[in-house]
């Protein structure tokens, strides 16, 4: 289990972080009031050889890109890892997403996105680390490059397809996400993502299938998910995640 001594102090923290940033939010309101600029979320995942871990994220939206400040602690792995990040979007009919990640321990990490089109639409990308450590809770690989596409309706449904693969040092490792999108009571949004994972885990060939399901009101969320071989490791993960936006 994580240490309730350091789960506490991430808490108090990050507590401390949200008064201060919803205080400069208040300021900000005037210019932005019915967007929410805060998105917390809370999580828990408990792996089936190591125990449970605790993650919490902060992110803000605003002209400059998305920040975010996370915490993570895992007792089985014996770790804590403070980690930071930005990403941002430039363009209309050629979309770029440049992404920035750092984390305690060293690691430092950043990816590039292009994406075109609107009804239908494809893109691809390519990521980068120090190959520092780094608790991964995005579950794809990193060192990757990744192609993907999908279909948008006029009614907020969307259905699309990405594939990412290591390409530095396990090029075996390959996730193929098929991911179906669409508001729920005019208000809500739905969100399935099914994962299909291929690769080497200590020596042996993996094929398996996982799921995430996000369920969003307009100022909540809740998030279930199974990662089989998590990270490709023989560690598979369920996480329950829960989070709102202020």
């Amino acid at each position: 289990m994580p240490s309730p001594q350091l789960a506490q102090r991430a808490l108090g923290t990050l507590a401390l972080t949200i008064i201060g940033l919803a205080g400069h939010s208040s300021v900000l309101a005037d210019e932005k009031a019915e967007d929410p600029q805060f998105k917390l979320t809370i999580g828990q995942q408990r792996y089936s050889q190591n125990g449970n871990s605790l993650d919490i994220n902060l992110r803000h939206s605003s002209a400059f890109g998305n920040a975010w400040v996370g915490y993570f602690e895992a007792g089985g792995f014996e770790t804590q890892q403070w980690r930071g990040g930005w990403d941002h979007t430039y363009g209309d009919v050629v979309r770029v997403q440049a992404s920035l990640q750092v984390a305690s321990g060293g690691f430092v990490g950043g990816s590039l996105n292009v994406e075109t089109g609107k009804t239908w639409f494809v893109g691809a990308g390519f990521g980068r680390t120090n190959l520092r450590p780094y608790f991964n809770l995005n579950y794809d690989p990193n060192d990757a490059w990744s192609l993907s596409g999908g279909y948008r309706t006029t009614d907020g449904v969307s259905y699309s397809l990405s594939y990412t693969r290591d390409n530095r040092e396990n090029p075996d490792q390959q996730h193929l996400h098929l991911v179906y999108r669409a508001p729920v009571n005019a208000s809500d949004r739905l969100t399935l993502d099914i994962l299909l994972k291929q690769g080497f885990v200590n020596g042996n060939t993996i094929d398996r299938t996982g799921v995430t399901v996000t369920y969003d009101w307009p100022r909540y969320f809740v998030r279930l998910a199974f990662d089989p071989n998590t990270n490709f490791t023989i560690d598979d993960a369920v996480r329950v995640g829960v989070g709102m936006r202020f």
